[in-house]
C-alpha cells in the first residue's frame, strides 16, 4: 500500500444526534452530527415522533377538512340545481330535461 494516501482513522469519533444523544464510533472524522439515532428513531423506540417545524401537517389537515366540507356543500348545491331545472309541467307532474330526453328516445 502507498503511504500517506489514506486518511487517518479515528477510533474515538464522537457522534452527536439532534436529540442530544452522544456515542463513540470509528471514523475518519473527529465529530459527526446526525439527525436520527437508535435512541430517537421510531423503528427502535416504537414511538412515532413527528417533527413539524413549519406546521405543514397542521396546514394540510386544515386544507383537507375544508375540502371535505365544501365537497358536501357542492354536492347538495348541485342536487338542488338539478331539482330546480324544471322545464315544464305536464298534467300536474314536473318534467325535467332528463325526462324529456327519455321520452324522445322512446318515440
Amino acid at each position: 500500500m502507498k503511504q500517506g494516501v489514506h486518511p487517518k482513522y479515528n477510533t474515538k469519533a464522537v457522534i452527536t444526534c439532534a436529540c442530544g444523544s452522544k456515542f463513540q464510533s470509528g471514523s475518519t472524522r473527529d465529530t459527526i452530527q446526525v439527525e436520527l439515532c437508535s435512541a430517537c428513531h421510531p423503528f427502535y423506540t416504537g414511538k412515532q415522533k413527528l417533527v413539524d417545524t413549519e406546521n405543514l401537517v397542521k396546514k394540510f389537515e386544515e386544507k383537507k377538512k375544508a375540502a371535505q366540507s365544501t365537497k358536501v356543500v357542492n354536492k347538495k348545491v348541485k342536487r338542488e340545481k338539478r331539482r330546480a331545472k324544471v322545464t315544464s309541467i305536464k298534467g300536474g307532474k314536473k318534467v325535467t330535461l332528463k325526462d324529456m330526453l327519455k321520452d324522445l328516445q322512446n318515440k
